[in-house]
C-alpha cells in the first residue's frame, strides 16, 4: 500500500471518461436539490420511510448551507459528479465516517435520473475508491446497499466491492422491512 499523499481536507479532482468528480460549486445546488427530491433516491437511500413522504421538497436553505460547506469538511471528502457529457452535476459521491486508525471509512453515491442508466455510477465509484486507496491510503472502504436496490449492488460489484454480509430487517419502508447488503473494497483487492 502507497504512503498516503493526500487527505480528506484535499478537495481533488477526479476524471474519468464519462465523469469528472470535483469539489461542489454553487451552481450545483439546483441540480442536487432535484437529485434528492427524487422519489427513487428517497426510497433506495432509505432517506425516508414511507411512499407518502417520497419526492417531498427538502428546505432549500437547509441544502444550500450543507453544500456551501462541503469543501471546508476536513474529515470527510464530498464531491460533486458531472456528466462529461452534458457537464452538468447529476450527483455526488461522498466518503465519510473515516476511521483513522482502522484505514477506514464509508462510501455513498447519489444519482440523480439524469446520472442514471449509462456507467456514470460505476465509473464514479471506481475514481473515488481508486482514490481512496492510492492517494489517502486507506485499507478498507465499506458500504450498505438496501436488497431493493439490485442496480447499485451490481454498480458496487463492478468496481470491485465484495459482499461481507447482511443486516437483516435494517430498514422499514411502508411497514415492510428490508435487508441491507454489506460490502467492502479493501486495498489490497483485485480492481
Amino acid at each position: 500500500m502507497r504512503a498516503p499523499t493526500a487527505t480528506f481536507a484535499d478537495k481533488p479532482t477526479l476524471a474519468g471518461e464519462l465523469v469528472l468528480l470535483r469539489p461542489f460549486e454553487d451552481g450545483d445546488l439546483p441540480a442536487m436539490a432535484a437529485a434528492i427530491a427524487d422519489p427513487e433516491v428517497g426510497r433506495l437511500t432509505g432517506s425516508v420511510h414511507s411512499t407518502a413522504v417520497l419526492g417531498q421538497p427538502h428546505d432549500p436553505e437547509v441544502l444550500r448551507r450543507w453544500y456551501s460547506t462541503r469543501n471546508e469538511q476536513d474529515d470527510r471528502l464530498d464531491l460533486a459528479v458531472v456528466d462529461r457529457r452534458t457537464g452538468e452535476c447529476v450527483g455526488e459521491v461522498v466518503l465519510n465516517e473515516w476511521e483513522p486508525e482502522n484505514l477506514a471509512c464509508n462510501f455513498r453515491i447519489l444519482l440523480g435520473p439524469a446520472g442514471r442508466g449509462r456507467g456514470l455510477g460505476t465509473e464514479a465509484t471506481r475514481l473515488v475508491v481508486d482514490h481512496a486507496h492510492d492517494a489517502l491510503g486507506l485499507h478498507r472502504v465499506g458500504l450498505e446497499v438496501y436488497a431493493f436496490n439490485p442496480r447499485a449492488r451490481r454498480a458496487y460489484e463492478k468496481a470491485g466491492f465484495v459482499v461481507e454480509g447482511v443486516r437483516r430487517d435494517a430498514l422499514r419502508f411502508d411497514g415492510a422491512f428490508v435487508d441491507a447488503v454489506v460490502m467492502s473494497r479493501l486495498s489490497t483487492d483485485p480492481r
